[in-house]
């Protein structure tokens, strides 16, 4: 299971929360945090925590936890580097800074799951019948098939659309939906 736990003080308690990469949230696809109840899947209550701060999720790719930052006026810390653009990769005892609080990530769970292999076995040629009067007839190899560019993509979880690799880190072309948590989908050639 993908998981990651987070710990961090609040009103001079404990808090941990868990975050699953397959849960239900409010933007399918990444965990937002920050003060907000009606744009965050984890409320924190801190004056210095933006509304919507930053999103964590989970890119199978890699495969891994990650954060973006959602407010450019005030970035999170992780592991005391500023994240203003771009995602920063979480790791267990990752120490991430929003405002003015700490959050510890305890512990950090990841399934890596190997794609299935296929092995193409090369068949062994028919042989050519020997004839007492004729010397064996050398058999030409067969013509090399054509390799076919395979490429991928990324399927959007809310609206479909298929987008490149590269909007990974800007979202959906059509929706602006996050796609960290994208399925890769196989491109037909030429598309």
């Amino acid at each position: 299971m993908n998981q990651l736990t987070l710990e961090w003080l609040e009103a001079g308690q404990v808090r941990t929360h868990t975050i699953q990469a397959q849960q239900a949230t409010k933007q399918p696809g990444s965990f937002r945090i920050g003060r907000d109840p009606s744009q965050c899947d984890l409320v924190i209550q801190h004056p210095t925590v933006s509304k919507l701060h930053v999103e964590i999720f989970f890119a199978p790719q890699q495969p891994g936890f990650f954060l973006r930052n959602l407010r450019e006026p005030n970035p999170p810390l992780v592991d005391q580097k500023r994240v203003i653009q771009g995602i920063a990769q979480l790791h267990q005892g990752s120490q991430i800074r929003l405002g003015e609080l700490d959050i510890t990530v305890q512990s950090v769970e990841v399934a890596v799951v190997l794609p299935a292999t296929v092995v193409a076995v090369p068949q062994p040629r028919s042989p050519q019948p020997v004839h007492a009067h004729r010397s064996p007839q050398p058999q030409p190899d067969p013509a090399p098939q054509p390799v076919v560019n395979l490429s991928y993509g990324l399927q959007c979880p809310k609206c479909h659309h298929v987008s490149t690799y590269d909007r990974l880190q800007v979202g959906c072309a059509w929706c602006g939906t996050s796609l960290a948590a994208a399925p890769s989908v196989l491109l037909a050639p030429g598309s």
